[in-house]
């Protein structure tokens, strides 16, 4: 992605932070995610619709509703009105950041079951199989192929033998490819994977619930910190009186109004 594009997926990201944040259920938000990517590449005059610099982004965003707000989930949407609120180099790299957050989608869930190593294991080990069996490439890698077919044929292969998330994402690559070698794709899926892998995690407690625009805030004056993605999660913590304590890794800075009162009562000899 050129530089503008680059930064219209940064703020993308940072919607999927909070639709994370806020419960979203990440198998939903995936398949929505991947839906929208298909409905993009099948259609130039909605992604010329969609990042078009001159027209106003409420109507993009008005767009996205009329066209899948009945279909999809509350999350999806809000993702999507980040993104096409967003200034893209090129039409195609919406397609790709929407394919991209709907990967991490499934690789958040992995994630959330323990099974992440298992996943990069999962698309790392059968990646080798196909670059190793010119048969199963060409019927993987086939062009205009029946979607049942290569759908059965992958479940035949991994059915009990990977992870759920990696049977998805295999499942994804060989079915709607986006013109590139399966190869390819399983080489695009994993190096997703890593990049949510050495993403930094802040951990908020606070007295109350926050809402999508504190932590969105929240998220995107880290990442600038951190210089880097960073994912938020909120604890509630009632003897928190007021502000927040933020942790990342072994920092911590703690705004709350009971360390400030403990302090007092330190200066105080109490």
């Amino acid at each position: 992605m050129q530089g503008s594009s680059r930064g219209a997926f940064a703020a993308g990201r940072d919607g999927f932070a909070v639709a994370l944040v806020t419960g979203a259920d990440v198998s939903v938000l995936a398949e929505d995610l991947f839906a929208v990517t298909g409905a993009l590449d099948s259609s130039a005059s909605l992604r010329r619709a969609l990042v078009d610099p001159s027209r106003d982004a409420s109507a993009k965003r008005a767009l996205v509703e009329g066209l899948f707000g009945p279909k999809m989930s509350a999350e999806a949407i809000t993702v999507m009105n980040v993104l096409v609120s967003q200034r893209w180099a090129d039409d195609q790299d919406l397609g790709d950041a929407t394919e991209s957050l709907a990967v991490e989608a499934v690789v958040a869930g992995a994630e959330l079951g323990g099974r992440l190593d298992a996943l990069e294991d999962d698309l790392f080990r059968f990646g080798r199989v196909v670059a190793a069996d010119s048969g199963l490439r060409d019927a993987l890698s086939a062009h205009g192929g029946d979607e049942d077919v290569k759908g059965a044929l992958v479940e035949a292969l991994l059915e009990g033998k990977a992870s759920p998330e990696a049977i998805r994402l295999v499942r994804q690559g060989a079915i709607f490819p986006r013109d590139r070698r399966f190869g390819r794709v399983l080489e695009t899926y994993l190096a997703i994977a890593a990049m949510r892998r050495e993403q930094l995690t802040a951990t908020v407690t606070a007295a109350f619930a926050l809402d999508d625009q504190q932590v969105a805030r929240l998220t995107a004056a880290l990442s600038h910190i951190y210089d880097r993605a960073v994912q938020v999660t909120v604890v509630l913590d009632p003897g928190v009186i007021g502000g927040i304590r933020v942790q990342v890794g072994d920092e911590v800075v703690d705004g709350t109004i009971l360390r400030r009162l403990q302090e007092a009562e330190r200066a105080l000899g109490m």
